[in-house]
């Protein structure tokens, strides 16, 4: 096997990129290693353009194997790999949307990367995927204009670069961002309510490590690169551009400009354009005809911005659309909901509340029986932008936006112990015109608050865009122009798509896509203040329809009650196969007894059922203690005493000795009581061996009299060897065994 090895140092630990053959086929392989996780990247390219698509056929592949992490993993029945799960299409995605940008727009060829996590230990695989994916294109022939680096920036009191998982758990930001130079590219944020300032250092220290990263890259390239493959940019034909020039520049123009917040008025010109470019003499490419007008388009929306100042709307650059919240209102069957409108955008959440049995159960490459309480799922119909399509389904943007309101969101979830319920709020796009994903975080917070869910604080979120030109002989920082609330045509032809969430006291999650090769750390800057000041106009709104979570849940979410024993009487709780556990549930009607390993029960149920489990479960545990007066029932009879069951454990029978039935002498326990009697008693002891003592005189003086007892004379069974008469001693056998 052929082998080239090179190494560098990233956080203090070793990152080294093997190239072999043995993916020779490929256009370009890596097997990257960091610390003891691996991952190997192919990239191969098609040699056919097509010319009929109007997008970059790109696909990226995150394939998990169970090897990976050295276990045998899957269900019962299927020992393989099946579908991605959530997080492989979510790392997948990281992937994608950081190498998209850098290939060249005109770009037409099938181009599939594909990430196998070959080893898995504490290392996120998600910055090693990125790396070797980089490196996979750069040393290829595939045109590219890479290399680009990937980095996550961990803060608990200091940055840590490239935290392992048990770090990242405690801290309060997390930033994944990837980049090259003194700009970033992608970027991925998960924060605990942190201030901008930290976020914007957290990038210049990301850009610090991106840029010995991307040099050791570049290094590898010069070493071992193959030479790029050039492709032809596509001509334009001189009667498209005369046609364009002559009937059609002026009328996009002022359908761009129209002041309508949609993009009908340009898809009406696209339709004019498609139409009179099928009656040109000679015939063109309808892949390259489409293209041409919508850069077009782009050219105008760039312009009118850095030009002229001009939105598409007509709004001014840190204005938002009108803003509509609503909390409940929609039925009572559901436990909470919520409907906000931004401009176009309209989305509907609807919350439910569960017990801790209804909790995700996330088992993965990556995460083995984890349970997960708290659930966001976002879905976009063909209907929101008028269209139709096909239902049913998940696809990457659904899972990844939808991901990306839970994250914003999770920060300000309640902790498990002041609010055990399972969280699932499910946000319907109902209509879209430029960053639904942002509209799902109001309308959830909405929802949250409606259902009665005790979240720290309102979350809101807000898309910021971006027009930038690039002009040679100046910086082009100067020529650009950030948006606040960016809407269909400045979403699909702007550079970028900078969506953050946060509530009044800071930045919960943030996610960057753009169509450029990097933006400047300080044009981040600026976005994350124009963010900032949109938030607080959105939670304004927000907070007018509700404030603070309402006093109760909603009478039809289940009801739910935590107690706790120790650890050592789990047993006694479940019992032999679940006997007693279920015994419960089925006397009482619960929905569910969740025990943990700590000793902490929660019980859910509804109409009565959870309190009546909850005295089942205390009687079960309860620790009896001298001078306690219960209501028993006799079990067992001797000439000496007779048995008395007070409760429903194990240790809950107790003898009543035939000294303690009457104030006076009686010959035996059957004289004044029989099996199945009921019978007021106090504990009169416990002894040393844990054995109960009780007293039915102590509580009861007149309870022999009522039977009709009289003193006895004698009682040879009570008299001693020696003459004495004492009553006879407690058997040395546990109450409750069989004599």
């Amino acid at each position: 096997m052929q082998s080239k090895t090179f190494t560098t140092t990233v956080g203090g630990k070793t990152m080294t990129a093997e190239f072999t053959d043995l993916a020779e086929n490929a256009d370009g392989s890596v097997i990257l290693r960091y610390g003891n996780t691996a991952v190997l990247a192919t990239a191969v390219m098609s040699s056919k353009t097509r010319d009929d698509i109007d997008y970059f056929p790109l696909t990226v592949d995150y394939e998990e194997r169970f090897y990976a992490a050295g276990q045998i993993l899957g269900s019962r029945f299927v020992r393989r790999e099946g579908r991605p799960s959530e997080q492989a299409v979510l790392s997948g995605r990281v992937v994608d949307r950081t190498i998209r940008p850098l290939f060249p727009s005109y770009m037409r060829n099938e181009v599939q990367v594909i990430i196998t996590i070959l080893a898995l230990d504490e290392e996120d695989p998600d910055t090693v995927a990125v790396n070797a994916a980089s490196l996979a294109l750069a040393v290829s022939s595939i045109p590219w204009n890479g290399p680009v680096a990937a980095v996550r920036i961990g803060k608990a009191t200091d940055f840590v670069v490239n935290p392992i998982y048990k770090q990242r758990t405690g801290m309060e930001l997390d930033i994944l961002a990837c980049g090259k130079g003194d700009t970033i590219n992608m970027v991925e944020i998960a924060a605990k309510q942190v201030s901008e300032d930290d976020i914007a250092a957290g990038f210049v220290r990301a850009a610090a490590e991106h840029e010995k990263i991307v040099a050791w890259q570049q290094e590898i390239v010069a070493a071992i690169g193959k030479e790029k493959r050039v492709l032809a940019k596509p001509e334009i034909p001189t009667a498209l551009t005369e046609l364009y020039e002559t009937e059609f520049a002026q009328k996009l123009y002022d359908a761009v400009f129209c002041g309508v917040p949609n993009k009908d008025a340009i898809h009406e010109v696209q339709e004019g354009w498609m139409s009179k470019v099928t009656e040109l003499a000679a015939p063109f490419n309808p892949g390259i005809a489409k293209r041409f007008l919508e850069n077009k388009v782009d050219e105008i929306i760039h312009a009118g911005a850095i030009d002229e100042n001009k939105r598409a709307d007509n709004r001014g650059f840190d204005q938002l659309r009108p803003l509509y919240a609503q909390a409940g209102g929609v039925s009572d069957i559901l436990h909470g909901s919520g409907i906000f409108y931004r401009g176009g955008t309209h989305v509907f959440t609807a919350l439910t509340l569960g017990g801790p049995g209804d909790s995700q159960v996330v088992d993965t490459m990556e995460e083995h029986d984890v349970q997960k309480r708290f659930m966001h799922h976002y879905n976009f119909p063909p209907y929101s932008v008028g269209e139709t399509g096909r239902m049913g389904g998940l696809s990457r943007r659904s899972i990844g936006h939808g991901a990306l309101a839970e994250k914003a969101l999770l920060a300000v979830m309640p902790s498990k112990e002041s609010f055990p319920y399972t969280i699932r709020v499910v946000s319907e796009c109902l209509a879209s015109n430029g960053s639904t994903s942002m509209g799902s975080v109001c309308a959830s917070t909405l929802a949250l608050l409606d259902g009665g869910v005790p979240i720290v604080a309102p979350v809101a979120g807000i898309a910021m865009g971006l027009m930038i030109t690039m002009k040679e002989d100046q910086d082009k920082a100067t020529h650009y122009k950030v948006l606040t609330d960016i809407q269909g045509p400045e979403d699909e032809f702007g550079d970028m798509d900078f969506k953050v969430a946060g509530t009044r006291n800071g930045v919960t999650a943030v996610q960057m896509d753009i169509k450029l090769d990097g933006v400047p750390i300080p044009v981040l800057v600026e976005a994350l203040a124009g963010a900032k000041a949109a938030r607080m106009q959105i939670l304004d709104v927000i907070e007018k329809e509700i404030a603070v979570p309402r006093a109760n849940i909603s009478p039809r979410a289940p009801q739910i009650i935590t107690m706790r024993v120790r650890p050592d009487q789990i047993g006694l709780v479940i019992g032999g196969g679940g006997k007693t556990i279920n015994g419960i549930r089925d006397t009482t009607g619960v929905v569910d007894i969740t025990i943990e390993d700590d000793g902490s029960i929660f019980i859910t149920g509804s109409g009565g059922s959870a309190q009546k489990a909850q005295a089942m479960i205390e009687a079960l545990v309860k620790e009896y203690k001298a001078g306690e007066v219960y209501d028993g029932e006799v079990t067992r009879l001797m000439d000496f005493g007779a048995f008395v069951r007070i409760g429903p454990g194990k240790d809950a029978e107790g003898l009543v000795h035939v000294s303690e039935i009457a104030p006076f002498r009686i010959n035996k326990a059957s004289d004044a009581v029989a099996v199945g009697d009921k019978v007021r008693v106090m504990i009169k002891e416990i002894d040393d061996k844990g054995r109960v003592n009780l007293s039915i005189k102590a509580v009861d003086p007149e309870f022999a009299a009522r039977k009709g007892l009289k003193p006895a004379s004698s009682s040879p069974s009570h008299t001693t060897p020696n003459g004495q008469s004492n009553p006879p001693q407690q058997p040395t056998t546990s109450p409750g065994t069989a004599e």
